[in-house]
């Protein structure tokens, strides 16, 4: 018998649908959204007037070689901060033609800065700040800089940021940081900034002028040409996709404060919008993780869940994955986590079904019952969500139906069903880019995802959609049959777990599909005896052993094919990681597959040749 779900209050909203002469199909919820609020910041307000004392924002100290003890913030500290750097802002003259620039990652003096600028009116720009870290060329940072032109930049460690920001930030933008310095330029300290007095009337001049079509953020995207576009989000659009969320999809968020540990990155969409404004939006408290779902970030994801129990629990499926062994090792810290859990929720990527069978399993043995494990469908463009499953629809693959106050808009496109989404929660357009804007929405004003959904049934709307991939990313063999990219990659990633990270799909014009996988290299060292640990990456990918096992699940792959356009012939493992700098990876991991391609045009030959080279494996 299998075990029931923990009783959780997630939306019961349905849809209804109309089929137009032109083929296309609108799905339109049948709740309406009501109305929402008028700033995302007004919430800080309400909370630090009814639990001043609740904590809001909590990180461990850093200290040389690791991490030390919990430092908070409290709702009525945040929002004393936060007016007073609100104050300093203004006083520079920050606004709509001088937003705010931050580079560093989540920590607490992010959030309070960005609050701050919301807060005031100002725009501010959460930077990733791999485009300063990790990148060497620094175009991206380049770019994003002459098109925001913001008056202010804040990197937490300017030292770490200095080359990144003596190349790409003019001498007459001021920097502030809590540490650190850059050659040639004078900056403001952290402690300094945060010690100027408050102007208290300008402050509330600035927030009551705040409106639904003022800009709280702009958040910076890379698109398949890799030139960073600036999504403008409004506070109107913020504040009417956390109502979606919080009264029509997760309800039971409103019965209690929400606790959540998170290193989702707040320069996305998922992270920094999504899941801090539901904090924010419920009174909840927020521990910054600074954790990654990595072997080694993962300890500190680990050792942090030993401390906090979560009620929502948000991550990406390889995150899961990494978390599982550790769960399975220990019960204590499986008690730590079911604790006060109410439900799991992964985007990003498609879930594995094995991550979703092992998380069930583990709930089960630690707490009798299995738990939720839902996710839905949208972007950065869309605040995020614009799709969710409800209690019916969750499980993985299910993306759900239309959130209240939304509408989509299905398109026959290439044999699939694209889907476009209109609503508060959808953005007037890119940062100064109107050519840009004016490609991604169409004649009605509905804005192009690039996704392509399915239906469930398509007799019945309300049994829910499942992504079908990439309209983008699709591509016709010789023989003119389409090749669907993304269920297939989603398929190849489950057939070789936990062997793979990754897979982009190669074969456009040619006889069959073939494919190059980005190994795990932990996984797949695992495969090898202990004698191996001195391996270098490619010789690990080289040896027999490995590579039998891959043959082994290629081979298997193949009797689960059902034509040529998912029927995978050859493989070749990546020994060299995608690079950020050739736009092949973004800083959250996701994978550009025409840039890979391009980039590693001798390996797709390689993959085509009629003697391939040994490092192809053949099916």
């Amino acid at each position: 018998m299998t075990p029931d779900f923990h009783d959780v209050d997630l939306g019961q909203f349905d849809a209804a649908m109309e089929h137009r002469a032109d083929g296309s199909i609108i799905v339109r919820p049948r709740q309406d959204l009501g109305p929402y609020g008028r700033a995302v910041t007004d919430r800080l307000d309400v909370w630090a007037e009814r639990t001043p004392d609740a904590t809001f924002l909590a990180q461990r100290v850093k200290l040389q070689g690791g991490f030390g003890d919990w430092r908070r913030v409290s709702y009525g500290q945040t929002r004393a901060l936060v007016r007073r750097l609100a104050s300093a802002l203004l006083r520079r003259g920050l606004g709509p033609d001088r937003p705010l620039a931050i580079l560093s990652g989540n920590e607490i003096e992010h959030g309070l800065l960005g609050l701050a600028a919301m807060y005031a009116g100002i725009p501010y720009a959460p930077i990733s700040p791999a485009y300063t870290l990790v990148a060497t060329d620094f175009e991206k940072i380049r770019s994003i800089i002459e098109r925001l032109t913001p008056g202010l930049v804040y990197g937490s460690d300017l030292s770490a940021h200095a080359a990144g920001i003596l190349d790409a930030v003019p001498a007459d933008v001021e920097l502030v940081g809590r540490e650190g310095t850059v050659a040639g330029r004078t900056a403001t300290l952290w402690d300094d900034l945060i010690a100027e007095p408050e102007d208290a009337a300008a402050v509330d001049a600035a927030n009551a002028a705040i409106g639904s079509a003022t800009i709280a953020k702009i958040l910076f995207t890379s698109g398949s040409t890799g030139k960073p576009k600036g999504v403008i989000n409004t506070h109107g659009m913020m504040c009417a996709n956390m109502k979606m969320i919080a009264h029509h999809w997760f309800p039971f968020v409103l019965e209690r404060p929400q606790v959540l540990i998170d290193w989702l990155p707040w320069n996305h969409t998922f992270g920094g919008n999504k899941n801090f404004g539901l904090v924010l939006y419920t009174g909840g408290s927020l521990y910054i993780d600074d954790g990654k779902p990595t072997p080694r970030g993962i300890l500190e994801t680990v050792r942090n869940l030993r401390d906090v129990s979560p009620t929502l629990y948000f991550n990406v499926p390889k995150g899961f994955e990494e978390i599982i062994p550790y769960l399975r090792a220990d019960p204590e810290l499986r008690k730590t986590f079911f604790k006060d859990l109410r439900i799991t929720f992964y985007a990003g990527a498609s879930l594995p079904r094995h991550i979703s069978d092992d998380l069930d399993a583990l709930a089960v043995e630690t707490t009798g019952k299995r738990y939720l494990m839902v996710s839905g469908l949208g972007a950065t463009e869309t605040a995020p969500s614009a799709m969710g499953a409800n209690k019916r629809l969750a499980r993985p693959g299910q993306l759900g139906l239309p959130m209240p106050g939304t509408a989509l808009k299905l398109v026959p496109t290439a044999g699939k069903l694209e889907i476009r989404v209109s609503g508060p929660n959808v953005m007037p357009g890119y940062w100064r880019d109107p050519e840009q804007t004016a490609k991604s929405f169409d004649e009605e004003g509905f804005y192009k995802l690039g996704d392509a959904v399915k239906f469930v049934d398509e007799a019945d709307v309300n049994a829910g959609f499942v992504f079908d991939g990439r309209i983008s990313e699709d591509f016709k063999l010789m023989t003119g049959t389409w090749v669907s990219v993304g269920p297939l990659r989603a398929k190849i990633v489950a057939a070789f777990a936990p062997l793979v990270k990754d897979a982009v799909i190669a074969g456009h014009d040619r006889e069959r599909v073939t494919a190059l996988l980005l190994p795990d290299m932990a996984a797949c060292r695992a495969l090898l005896p202990r004698e191996a640990a001195g391996l270098s990456d490619a010789a690990v990918l080289a040896d027999f052993i490995v590579h039998n096992a891959f043959a082994a699940r290629l081979a298997h792959l193949a009797t689960e094919s059902t034509g040529s356009s998912n029927r995978v012939e050859r493989i070749v493992l990546l020994a060299e990681p995608p690079s950020i700098d050739a736009n092949e990876i973004t800083d959250k991991g996701s994978i550009n597959q025409r840039a890979v391609l391009a980039r590693r045009a001798h390996l797709v030959e390689a993959l085509y040749a009629t003697n391939p080279p040994p490092e192809v494996i053949t099916l």
